[in-house]
């Protein structure tokens, strides 16, 4: 039985708004046409907006856009059943300070069971973020696993350029991620609720990269049979990810950069002029400083593209968050029907021990391996691809090392110019095992 006196202070409007004043969590309430009914204190702090200035209005009118960014389950009609959903959710704040919230929305029915609108309740979880980072108690972000010290200096950059939309520089080998650190960085800035259109420079021939990138007219060339957009204008008010972008040849080098200076183009066999808003980030595993010595990249190109520069490093580079990326990739095996009891130890240390040349990628597909390998049971050193556990029986081998020291390998790596192969040669020992050695001991390089 319901007590009648609890039942008066929630039926009481001024004693509910009392209430729901006093809690530590936003709330935001509004109906089926987007009006704001409702805004509570800590709404206004977090926001910086005050409820005079938003109630009775629609909602995104009264904070310039979705407030919920492209999760707006409101911008066309209302949905037929929304429920309840919980996302994180990237804002600005009346003065343009970024804030990171965690949102849960709820559809208000009435007595009869239609829906008219829906209450929002939000916590502001930047502070946390940052504390957490800073203690390196975070494990991943944005779909990024690793806390590495290396990997919270990612974190902490991706955060700062989201408030921004300058270019961005990923450079890293194959296979560490540099396709996700792009996307969180578009995912944590304003342009989340727009495209964020990837493009692959070295997988696309010649003749038809310059139509990806910037489209064509029909009639441009035999089998242009209608106009197509392009990636850069698909990605329009979002961000564009160009990935190996020394691989462009030099006449688009030349046409991305009119479009970086101008924010403007012309499709192929097009005469009209389309203008785009766009944000570049790109990313390379060469080194564009020497395409530029080789004639290969444009040196006025190259500093338009490196505003901000983030560098990744290899995984064996951050052997302590091989742990966690193994935890991940079983935990992502066991999502897709492949289950596996988990790893032994001494799997585990083969695997810290390995020099990962491919990187997390490579690491993901050796997890894949020994899941069906071990069908079902604990992994365990047999269960490996044949290359680490080769790498491993090798190391136990170490006779060629004794020509190997710190100072005889500085050494050669110095009269090199920092060319691996020829040290190796120069030392007497295959190429193989000089990087083996370097591995085991990277305060050489």
């Amino acid at each position: 039985m319901k007590d009648p006196m609890l039942q008066k202070v929630l039926t009481d409007k001024e004693n509910l708004v009392r209430i729901l004043d006093n809690l530590s969590e936003g709330i935001i309430a509004h109906d089926n046409e987007r009006r704001i009914l409702f805004f509570n204190r800590a709404a206004e702090d977090t926001t910086g907006f005050k409820r005079e200035e938003v109630l009775g209005r629609d909602c995104h009118e009264a904070f310039g856009g979705p407030f919920c960014g492209v999760k707006c389950s409101f911008c066309g009609n209302p949905p037929p059943h929304l429920g309840t959903l919980h996302y994180p959710l990237n804002i600005l704040t009346r003065d343009g300070k970024p804030r990171r919230i965690e949102m849960t929305v709820t559809e208000v029915k009435d007595g009869e069971g239609n829906s008219f609108g829906v209450i929002a309740a939000f916590h502001d979880i930047t502070d946390l973020i940052s504390l957490q980072i800073r203690t390196g108690e975070l494990k991943s972000f944005c779909g990024i696993i690793g806390r590495h010290e290396s990997m919270l200096q990612i974190y902490s950059q991706i955060r700062e350029l989201a408030r921004t939309s300058y270019p961005v520089l990923i450079t890293g080998e194959t296979g560490t991620g540099k396709e996700l650190v792009a996307s969180a960085i578009h995912d944590e800035s304003r342009r989340n609720g727009c495209p964020f259109v990837p493009i692959n420079c070295a997988a696309l021939p010649e003749t038809i990269l310059e139509s990806e990138l910037f489209g064509h007219v029909k009639g441009a060339f035999t089998g242009a049979v209608r106009d197509k957009k392009g990636r850069f204008e698909l990605a329009h008010g979002g961000t564009i990810f160009l990935d190996e972008i020394a691989d462009l040849p030099k006449f688009i080098q030349a046409k991305l950069l009119r479009v970086l200076q101008e924010g403007s183009f012309m499709r192929v066999g097009g005469e009209e002029t389309c203008s785009v808003d766009v944000r570049l980030i790109s990313a390379t595993n060469r080194d564009i400083k020497h395409e530029i010595k080789t004639g290969n990249f444009r040196d006025d190109l190259y500093y338009r593209i490196n505003s901000v520069p983030i560098h990744i490093p290899p995984l064996r580079e951050r052997k302590s968050d091989i742990p966690l990326l193994v935890d991940h990739f079983l935990s992502k095996a066991a999502e897709e029907g492949q289950n596996a009891r988990g790893i032994s130890n001494e799997a585990l240390d083969i695997m810290i021990g390995y020099y990962w040349p491919g990187n997390i990628r490579e690491l993901q597909s050796a997890i894949r391996f020994a899941v069906v390998k071990s069908k079902g049971r604990i992994i365990k050193p047999e269960h490996l691809p044949i290359e680490v556990k080769e790498w491993q029986e090798n190391r136990v081998f170490r006779g060629t090392y004794r020509k190997l020291n710190h100072e005889s390998v500085r050494e050669a790596i110095a009269k090199t110019g920092g060319n691996k192969t020829r040290a190796a040669r120069l030392l007497g020992v295959g190429r193989a095992t000089l990087y083996r050695f370097l591995a085991d001991t990277p305060d050489v390089s």
